[in-house]
């Protein structure tokens, strides 16, 4: 009687050589993400509860830094201008986000052009549109306020160089730059939704209002929450659109946690403090994400 071949151990070989391979695809990843990105965080945790000023070795206090924070009232200045940051610009983003997907997903003569035209302020160097803007903003002589003034208005906001005006302008600033970045995702969004939807729904005689909030809206709220999520992490880690469009000024009208952090850890060298000013922005936006995935899963659910 013939006995069949033994390939267990050709199979092990063959697992083996697929497994080294899978490895050597994954490892250099993994060992940058290790190295750049899970040591800092880790260290960073450690630092937070240290006094430590970079020259010196980090001596323990415990959770000093963070009955400091409690007191500084700096610190709760930026995380007011944070949220009121967040709380505008998300919204308001969304909004032109969606509307400028709405309007260029049609069929219509030169739409790449213009598609392109909405995201080039994404890519645009952050310096250039401080300048820019700045100048536009400009009370004395930017056209902003020319303009204001021709239609009536007497005394045209301050923006940048006012304490009250300045964040109302860095949001107005915010939202014109990343909205033709989220448009792009709601343009990903719009195209999966079958045009059989919105011809049922024309049949039945459905306005092109009952169209949108019926059959686009719905259809969208995989893309919503996800762009809802970046852009919610997004707005309260603002930091370079803040830094050289006001410096965080007037005053402190436009500081902000991220530019606080800095401030206190590579202007101050005290980063402990720092340390511990990042983690709570972390608490933040990772508690805010996670209400935002329980919202959407018991919406789907």
């Amino acid at each position: 009687m013939a006995t069949l071949p033994r390939t267990r151990p050709r199979n092990r070989r063959l697992v083996s050589r697929n497994t080294v391979a899978g490895w050597s695809f994954i490892l250099p990843n993994f060992v940058g993400f290790a190295a750049l990105t899970l040591l800092p965080v880790a260290v960073l945790f450690y630092v937070a509860f240290t006094n430590w000023n970079v020259f010196g070795v980090a001596e323990w206090t415990g959770t000093a830094n963070f009955r400091r924070m409690w007191n500084d009232a700096s610190f709760w200045t930026a995380l007011r201008n944070t949220v009121y940051y967040a709380v505008f610009h998300i919204p308001l983003t969304l909004a032109a986000a969606l509307g400028l997907a709405l309007l260029l997903n049609r069929k219509l003569r030169g739409v790449r052009f213009f598609r392109t035209i909405a995201f080039f302020p994404y890519i645009t160097s952050i310096v250039a549109i401080a300048v820019v803007w700045n100048q536009l903003f400009s009370p004395e002589y930017g056209p902003i306020n020319a303009l204001l003034g021709a239609v009536g208005v007497d005394n045209p906001p301050g923006w940048t160089a006012s304490a009250t005006w300045s964040m109302p302008a860095v949001i107005i600033v915010g939202t014109w730059r990343y909205m033709g970045y989220y448009m792009l995702l709601f343009l990903a969004g719009l195209q999966t939704i079958p045009a059989q939807l919105y011809e049922a729904a024309e049949t039945d005689g459905a306005s092109p209002w009952q169209r949108f909030v019926h059959v686009t809206l719905p259809g969208l709220r995989h893309t919503t929450f996800f762009v809802t999520v970046l852009l919610t992490i997004e707005s309260f880690k603002v930091f370079d659109l803040i830094l050289v469009m006001t410096g965080g000024g007037p005053g402190q009208s436009t500081l902000v946690l991220s530019q606080y952090i800095y401030q206190k850890g590579f202007e101050e060298n005290q980063f402990g403090y720092a340390s511990a000013v990042s983690i709570v922005l972390f608490a933040i936006c990772f508690g805010i994400t996670v209400i935002q995935f329980m919202v959407n899963k018991r919406r789907n659910s």
